[in-house]
Formats: structure tokens, sequence, C-alpha cells
């Protein structure tokens, strides 16, 4: 073991978690951390690790970002074709989790996953830049490629293609909704007590929070 790497430690200090004050709803927690977030300036605040598995149980686990999320759940955005998607498109369960170091805060997310509206999707995809939409018809996401030229290519045809016309949403690309059964909110403590509170979807579909151990 690298004795360099196993002696990077930090105490964390800055706030506590308790069940007695948490919202009684997780989307509604959610919302709270969310904007103390946002009003803490953290760079990137709606990046997230997604985590999933194949039907066999291989993991897999990349950074994307997140696009929106109500009383339904959270959602991304990608191309259905991506390794990714066709994971979802066989095993429709995934794992998101945010840390904000800043705040020294974890959310863990777990739940099943669906794809999100055509109308939805078109809605987001038709707001970003135009370089991006364009991106999302010239990249054939997790396919070996010869080259970077043979990308930059493509989208520079494709860029000629819709100079004058409007970019439509590729039949390959769009939203994932995560619809939770499990998310968890961990507050960093001293001496790694750290606070831990969990929200679980039971069939009622009643919210029951309790503490997990550090």
């Amino acid at each position: 073991m690298n004795p360099s790497i196993a002696n990077i430690r930090r105490d964390y200090k800055l706030h506590a978690l308790s069940e007695s004050e948490v919202a009684a709803d997780p989307f509604t927690q959610f919302t709270i951390w969310w904007e103390e977030a946002i009003n803490s300036q953290i760079d990137e605040v709606n990046a997230m690790t997604l985590a999933t598995a194949t039907k066999e149980g291989m993991p897999s686990a990349r950074i994307v970002l997140l696009k929106g999320y109500d009383e339904r759940g959270f959602v991304f955005y990608t191309n259905y074709q991506s390794d990714k998607g066709e994971t979802l498109a066989e095993n429709p369960r995934a794992a998101l989790v945010f840390f904000w170091k800043e705040l020294e805060r974890q959310v863990r997310i777990e739940g099943t996953v669906e794809k999100t509206s055509s109308e939805e999707s078109d809605r987001y995809f038709d707001s970003r830049p135009t370089a991006s939409r364009i991106g999302a018809w010239a990249s054939p996401q997790s396919r070996t490629m010869e080259s970077r030229e043979q990308l930059e290519q493509k989208f520079l045809d494709l860029e000629n293609q819709y100079a004058s016309a409007p970019i439509p949403r590729p039949p390959h690309w769009g939203g994932y909704l995560v619809r939770p059964t499990r998310i968890e909110f961990w507050q960093g403590r001293s001496s790694r007590l750290h606070d831990r509170i969990q929200y679980s979807l039971s069939a009622g579909a009643q919210w029951t929070i309790q503490r997990l151990a550090p």
C-alpha cells in the first residue's frame, strides 16, 4: 500500500443532520440541500455518478449531469445506443451519487429507470446550444472510431447540413428518469461518525425515514 495515499485524511466538521429535523419526504430534503449547494457556488453542482449493471451483474459507472428533478425523480439525457443506454434497456435500474465536498455532503439515490416522453426530450434538446445538438448527431457514442479526425469531419458535415435548417432531435437520443426507491443523505461528521439519513419507499408509496450507522 502506498503510504502517501493511505495517510490522506480529512475531519468533517461543517454541519450535522438529524432525523428529527429533515423534511418528511426526500424531494423536499433534496431541494433544501440543492439550494444550499447552488448558493455555495459549487463547480458543476449537477454532476453526478450514474451506476448501472448488466443483467449478469457487471457494474459500470460514469459522471453525467442532472438536468431536472421533481416528485417523479431525477432526469439526465444521453444517447440511447451508448453503453449505458444499452445496459439500461436490459436492466432498467440505476444508482446516482452527488458529492458536494465543499459542504461535506453526499446524496445517494437508487431506483428504477424509464425514458422520458418524446415531448420532454424534445424540449430539452431544443434548449441546447447548436454545437451540442450537432454533436448528438455526430457522435456514435461508445462505439470505436478510426480517428479524432473522423469525428470532427462528421461534425463539420452536419454543421453545413443544418446551417440554415432546424436541427431535429436524433431518434437515438433523449432523456431518462430515475424513479427513486431509496435516497440517502450523508453528512460528514468528525471522527468518521457521519450522519446518514435514509428514505425508503414502502409498497404503499410511503417514505420511511431511518438513521444508518456510519
